[in-house]
């Protein structure tokens, strides 16, 4: 009785949470700072082109080639930082609307994906990152992306969860399985590459985790959440949050409060909490038998 109690806790809260910081993991969608670089996607490796000849984005690149102010709209686009997704939205659906075969529509709906992720509007990021994945089944960013959002928004009045987490499970998967065929973008370092690849697996990972620790699986979810926060141990709290509560039903006491004192380094509206549950978790383990590994 008290492990459930202790499940129902970290749950309801976790879903309070999880989305609050939604736009961590779509700030690195979009391409983080490395080296200097500016966060934008010049940096991304979300055009990692899928070449074959059945990709509908090649060939309308064949059909119709941009015109000049189609091409002017795009670069317009393009331009604008990602910080800025209110200006990337406006300036994309205009774009769509307005040119309905571009060579260009992928990245647009790619980009839009991450903006509507930022300015908390699920519906049309799905909807979006749906859209872009139909033009290139091979943009691992995207794929991550909605494969770690879908287990974060997921709530009592979700229709169909199950459903829900398998989508999910399903993109984390195929970014993780595609990740090894996309070659280095011209604009980007070896040191870029790399690290935009280690972000984009965590985030996979962080999805596959988050999809385990709502369906109960707590040794799964420890699983695939140590090996996101690997991969990129500053990247999103709730990552660290949700380990430290499925290693507390897992009865794993100090490596939750491990996890909760992690979580607790970032700051903003969750490290009060993360600070109290890693007390609690001491304590637990201080007067309760911990489980084996």
């Amino acid at each position: 009785m008290r492990r459930n109690g202790r499940i129902w806790r970290g749950t309801s809260i976790i879903s309070g949470l999880m989305f609050c910081c939604a736009g961590i993991a779509a700030g690195q969608m979009t391409g983080a700072p490395v080296s200097g670089a500016p966060a934008s996607s010049n940096t991304s490796i979300a055009n990692g082109k899928d070449k074959s000849p059945i990709n509908t984005e090649n060939s309308l690149e064949l059909v119709k080639p941009a015109d000049q102010h189609e091409q002017a709209a795009y670069d317009e686009f393009h331009a604008v930082s990602p910080e800025n997704p209110k200006k990337k939205i406006e300036l994309g659906e205009a774009f769509l609307t307005k040119y309905q075969v571009s060579r260009y529509r992928a990245s647009v709906y790619s980009d839009l994906t991450s903006a509507y992720l930022q300015t908390n509007q699920v519906p049309k990021m799905e909807d979006a990152g749906e859209k872009a994945l139909a033009l290139n089944p091979k943009n691992v960013q995207v794929l991550a992306m909605l494969g770690q959002t879908i287990p974060r928004v997921i709530t009592s009045n979700t229709p169909n969860p199950s459903g829900e987490l398998s989508k999910a499970e399903e993109y984390s998967k195929r970014a993780i399985e595609t990740m090894p065929t996309i070659t280095k973008p011209d604009t980007m370092s070896d040191a870029q590459f790399a690290q935009a690849k280690d972000q984009t697996l965590a985030i996979a990972h962080s999805g596959l985790g988050l999809v385990d620790f709502r369906r109960g699986d707590f040794a799964g979810a420890i699983t695939e959440l140590q090996q996101s926060v690997k991969l990129d141990p500053r990247a999103d709290p709730v990552n660290y949050y949700v380990l430290g509560v499925a290693d507390l039903n897992a009865s794993h006491f100090d490596d939750a409060a491990a996890a909760f004192n992690k979580c607790a380094e970032f700051p903003g509206n969750m490290q009060p909490t993360c600070k109290e549950n890693a007390e609690k978790a001491k304590k637990m383990g201080a007067t309760q038998p911990a489980a084996p590994k």
